[in-house]
């Protein structure tokens, strides 16, 4: 099984870091983003790996040039200016002649079961939305409970995990997010999967906080 991860960002929002290092190569208790990632694709049973990249490729290539002990195919498809998540896709794909592959985000963190995501085809990893927030339930202007839980039941999100079919690479934009251009033009077409996942741990590494979070708990989440 192939695996596109998404990794061209600048990672903006964790600066000043990321002017220093590329955000795949954000350490997580002492391993970097992209490491923990490629483990979790490899229990997965995924043998091949496309990284997409943009900001500081060099030094990425370079980190896993010297580590080199995955024991997985790892390749490189390289963004001379921002494509989008959808550009990059499409220019990754060429790579792919499987008639399918993952796609994963460079940033999620998670412990989602591929398995149950690759049985359907041009399919969304979902999960229920989570609030950083407290929710509070009201009635007449009085507020009658508060509920702390992340999770909000029967609210799904995006989880930044695909399985696509390799046809769909011809409907991709050179340049553009999947997310604005080909995943509404197919849900309105009825072409769109989803695959609901509970109960799991997810994490996108986009704060300190989020990065802190993490690292308290990314040894029980990939092994």
């Amino acid at each position: 099984m192939k695996a596109i991860i998404l990794a061209g960002g600048r990672g903006k929002r964790l600066r000043p870091i990321t002017d220093y290092v590329p955000k795949p190569l954000v350490p997580l208790n002492n391993l970097p983003i992209i490491e923990w990632q490629i483990k979790y694709l490899k229990n997965f049973g995924v043998d091949e790996i496309i990284i997409c990249t943009g900001y500081m490729t060099e030094m990425i290539q370079h980190f896993l040039s010297i580590k080199n002990n995955f024991g997985i195919k790892i390749h490189f498809s390289v963004e001379k200016t921002p494509l989008g998540t959808g550009g990059a896709i499409k220019q990754a794909g060429k790579m792919i002649k499987d008639k399918s592959f993952l796609v994963i985000n460079g940033d999620t963190i998670t412990d989602i079961n591929l398995k149950k995501l690759l049985k359907k085809p041009n399919a969304i990893a979902a999960i229920e939305l989570r609030t950083k927030f407290g929710i509070m339930e009201t009635e007449n202007d009085k507020v009658t409970k508060f509920r702390e839980k992340k999770e909000i039941p029967n609210v799904w999100m995006n989880a930044g995990i695909y399985h696509l079919q390799k046809a769909l690479l011809n409907d991709l934009p050179k340049k553009g997010d999947i997310e604005k251009t080909v995943f509404p033009e197919y849900a309105k077409k009825g072409l769109l999967n989803t695959v609901k996942f509970q109960n799991t741990n997810w994490y996108s590494i986009d704060s300190f906080k989020d990065m802190e979070e993490c690292s308290l708990q990314i040894h029980k989440i990939i092994k």
